[in-house]
Formats: structure tokens, sequence, C-alpha cells
């Protein structure tokens, strides 16, 4: 059986078109040779709905009653799980992991939630069954022990994962840079754990420290965990023991900043052929190259601001003199802060003496102390103290003597000028703001800090996955620069000693707050949270189960097609 439909068309005598249609139910059956038709009924006056359901009952098809035959049993988050897996996989993570085992699908699982939704690894084993992240990887009700044991398994591995990163985006004669951050640790009993110089601002708190090796544009390749109270040089020791040792490279170009990279540290290089470096004077080298008619002449700058100078002191080496005004201004206008702070404080102590509340010399002096030497600018005050009596003055000889040298930098390397022209130096030295970026990535994106783990091996395999995810969101950021207010097409220096420039069109971006295509501009995090609005359904319809996606916004389609992929059901 089957319903046929007709129709026919009357023109009337007005001109207007009438549409007669009639919906016949008929069965066909053969009569001899022939194939006969025979109507059962006439469904012309039945809803339109009725007749669909008698086509899809006489298809076969089964008709449930939409409001009791139909139910929604599950929703799972999955658009930004999916997302941050789809680059995974076009980045081959799980084959740069290790082998496939038990131990690698959490490592993965681990990575993949550190940029999706970074939280402790507690958390992380309860969400994993929130998400689609978890069944789909078979992760779903995994316990501590197993996710420490994975942790304890990816750790193992380091020097090999790293190694293809390194074979990646570190050719040889490649410069590789590398720069220190530290991060604060909760409890008492972390084996690494030890009081430092904190970058976090975090005083009265044991730290640990990190040292990140990346490429050019800031692509993280390694890292190292050190103790909180470890000084840079020595951690420098080891970024070159891993590009040489580990890697294989025995030609590159180290680039580090100028605690990073010291004298004692050259010395030490210049040992090994074909290690090179570009790092920066300190201060008082800078000061000593002025001195007494030397090479360093503050009227090169007059018309021009990079220089190339040479001295005896630095043999073999090219020294390159930049002069910055925008950092000129910057640090005249610090120094005037500090000195302005500390006037405020000097003058509180000077009304405690003359209103007779402080007299005692010692305790003075000690008071004195303590705000000069609070925002180190002791230098450029003169203070004198007596029984109770106290005059201070600002030392303008020793202001005007630091403030000629504001603004300047000199960058020393041994690589020759037809290798790396100067302005290409001072390019690449400007290049480790991307490893600052990579750290502000990790602390505050990915939730590297505070360290709550206790024993050392867990601390490195922690910071290990949260370097893993780093990687990762690198390249996604990268992709997804459309959607965010990353600048898609950063306007190239002029002059490389002036700052960088955001292009017309990320100001543009972030001024309107919409992209180029007309979407809302989000921020790396928002996306993914507007992915995780994607979720995936499981229906039963009668006793049939189904999973269907949600229908995607303009933006959840554009985010997978910049990832160069289909939205999946499953992350499989």
């Amino acid at each position: 059986m089957h319903v046929e439909t007709s129709r026919s068309h009357q023109v009337l005598k007005d001109g207007t078109e009438r549409v007669y249609q009639r919906h016949l139910l008929r069965r066909s059956y053969r009569d001899g040779g022939k194939v006969r038709k025979e109507t059962l009924a006439n469904l012309s006056h039945l809803p339109d709905d009725a007749i669909d359901a008698v086509r899809l009952v006489l298809a076969g098809k089964s008709v449930i009653d939409a409001d009791t035959g139909l139910e929604v049993t599950r929703s799972l988050p999955h658009g930004h799980v999916a997302a941050v897996a789809a680059m995974a996989r076009r980045l081959g993570f799980p084959g740069l992991l290790g082998p496939a085992c038990r131990e690698r699908d959490l490592a993965y699982a681990l990575v993949i939630s550190r940029v999706a939704r970074p939280a402790s690894k507690l958390s992380t084993i309860g969400w994993w069954n929130d998400t689609t992240l978890g069944p789909d990887l078979g992760v779903a009700g995994t316990s501590t022990d197993e996710v420490y044991a994975a942790m304890d398994w990816l750790l193992a591995r380091q020097d090999g994962i790293e190694g293809q990163l390194a074979r990646r985006h570190l050719a040889s004669g490649a410069m590789a840079l590398f720069d220190l951050s530290s991060s604060w640790v909760e409890g008492s009993h972390c084996e690494l754990a030890a009081f430092g110089h904190s970058r976090d601002g975090k005083r009265g708190k044991q730290q640990i420290e990190y040292g990140l090796l990346t490429a050019r544009d800031g692509c993280p390749v390694a890292v190292r965990v050190f103790p909180g109270n470890t000084g840079d040089p020595k951690t420098f020791v080891q970024a070159v023991e891993v590009v040489r040792g580990t890697f294989g490279i025995t030609e590159a170009v180290m680039v580090g900043d100028r605690g990073m990279i010291t004298s004692a540290r050259i010395k030490a290089l210049k040992e090994l052929p074909g290690m090179a470096w570009l790092t920066c004077l300190r201060a008082p080298a800078i000061k000593k190259l002025a001195e007494d008619g030397g090479p360093l002449q503050l009227s090169l700058f007059d018309q021009q601001d990079l220089a190339e100078i040479s001295s005896p002191d630095y043999p073999g080496e090219r020294l390159i003199a930049c002069h910055n005004p925008a950092l000129a201004d910057e640090r005249t206008a610090h120094r005037e802060r500090l000195l302005a702070a500390t006037e405020a404080e000097l003058t509180k102590i000077k009304h405690m003496v003359d209103a007779g509340h402080l007299s005692d010399p010692a305790k003075i002096g000690v008071r004195v102390g303590k705000v000069i030497n609070k925002r180190k600018v002791a230098k450029h005050f003169i203070t004198s103290t007596g029984e109770a009596a106290f005059t201070w003055e600002r030392d303008q000889d020793s202001i005007n003597a630091e403030a000629a040298f504001d603004g300047i930098y000199i960058l020393r390397t041994p690589v020759p000028a037809p290798a790396l022209e100067a302005a290409a130096a001072v390019a690449a030295y400007k290049d480790l703001s991307n490893v600052e970026q990579d750290f502000k990535v990790s602390k505050d994106d990915l939730d590297l800090r505070p360290i709550w783990h206790r024993l050392e091996n867990r601390v490195r395999a922690h910071v290990l996955i949260c370097m893993l995810a780093c990687y990762l969101a690198w390249h996604l950021r990268k992709a997804w620069a459309p959607l965010t207010y990353t600048d898609e097409h950063p306007a190239p220096r002029g002059n490389p000693v002036a700052p960088a420039h955001r292009s017309r069109c990320a100001d543009a971006k972030a001024a309107r707050k919409i992209t180029t295509s007309g979407e809302p501009a989000r921020s790396f995090r928002d996306l993914l949270d507007h992915l995780a609005t994607l979720t995936r359904q499981t229906i039963m319809i009668g006793s049939h189960q189904i999973e269907k996606i949600t229908t995607a916004t303009p933006t959840q389609r554009q985010a997978f097609a910049l990832l160069s992929a289909t939205i999946p059901i499953t992350l499989e």
C-alpha cells in the first residue's frame, strides 16, 4: 500500500488559479500480466501531519508520540574537547607521547584537559565523567593512582618527546631562546621548594623554578625544573646540555637575557665548538664602555639608534649598541615615580623627628635606611641624621648620570655580521618576549601555578604536562587568530629598536569587539567556553538510542574550519 497524491489546476473567469489536491490510499496488485491499482480510501480530509504519519508507517518506520516517546537521557559538553583533540591529532600528539597503552591515553587526556579546562588532577578526573572526553578516550572513572602512574610514565619519556619537538622546530644552526620563571608552592613538604627570587611577587612563599626552551617564534620545545633557589646561570648550563646532549644539535645560537648568559657561561660556551650566544651587557659593563673616551659615546645616537662598536675587553665578539627612545621615556618616568614615593615616606620621618617623636640618631638611620633601600634608590639621595635632626635631598648628579644611559642597551654576540646583521640581532633578542608570553599562558591560562604536588617527580611531570599543553595552545592560538583578539598580521618593525606595534586590523578588532567576518571577538579562553556549548545529546526514541550534536553556531563552525576539521560526533 502507498499514499498517492495528485493535483489539478483550474483557472477561474477572473484569472485566479485554484489548485485541487487529493491524497488517496491505494494498493497495487497484478491482474494477469498487468499491474493494477485499487483505491482503498480517500485521505484528503486528514491533516498533513496525519498523512505524513501514514506514509512513514507504510514505509516501515515507527511513529512515536514526541511528548511521551522521546527522551534526552544525557547531554555532555563536546565542542571544546573535540576542537582541542582535533588540533592534537593534527600535531600527531598520540604518537608524540609514546606507544599505545593505558598510560598514554591518560597522559593524552591530561594534556587536552589542561588546555580545555585547567584544574587540579582530582578535579580533572571528576570532570572527565561530565564531558565527552571521558567516555570517548576511555578515561572515565579513572582513579588518582592511575593518573599518578601515567604522570610517572610520561616523565620517563620526556627526553624522547622533547627530542621530537626539537627536530620539528630547532634546525642545526638555528636560534634557541631560553628563559627562567618561578611559581610558588602550597604546603611545606615539596622536595623542590625553596625560598628565592619570586617572579610572581609571592613574598614569604617557597617556590620552584623552571626554564623554558623555545624556537625563535616562541614555540615551546623543552622545559626543565629546578629548586626554588637556583640561580639563572646554573639553569642555562642545563639548557645547553639539553640542546647538545639530548637533542644532538651541535650548532646553535643560544639567546638569553643578561642575568642568564653571564661572562662565566660565555667562557664555557667558547669551549664548545658550534655554540654561539646572543645576550645583553649589564649596566656596570655599559658604563665602563663609556668611561675615559671608551668606544661607547652617546654622540653615536645623535643621528641613529643603532651602532656597532668593538672593545678589547670582548675579543672576537660584536657589540651592538641600541638606543630605544620609548624605553628611555619609560625608565625616566619610572625613576621619577620611585623617587617621589620615597620622598613621601622620608617626609613622614622628617615630621616625626621635628615633632620630637623620634630623636635617637641610630633609630632615625634605621628608618631612613629601610625607606631608601625599599625601592633601591639610596644612591640618589643624600641624607644627614643627628640628635633629633634629619635632613635629605636628591643627589641630582647621580640621577643625571643614570639618566644619561636611559634606553641604551648593548648586545654581545660572536655571530659574524654576514650571518646575523645588527638589526636582525636586535630583533632576535626582542623575541625573548615570546618566551615571556609562553610563561604568561602557562601560568594564567593553563594554571601551572600554584604547585600542589609534594614529590619531585610529580612536580616535574606537572610542569611537563603544562609545557605540552602550552605547545598545543600555541598552535591553537595561531589557528584561531581570526576569531580572537590575537593579531593576525603583526606590523613589521620599520626600526628594529622601536617597540612592536599591532596591526591596524588588530586595533580595529580590539576597538569594535568584532572579527573581520562580523562575529563577536573573544579571548582564547572565552572561545573555548563558547565551544563547550556545542553538546552531544543521547536521545532515546522508544527503544532506540541515537546520539546527535547540537546545531553549531557560525563561530563554532568557523573554529573547526580553521583547524581543517569537521565537527566529529566522537573524539576517536
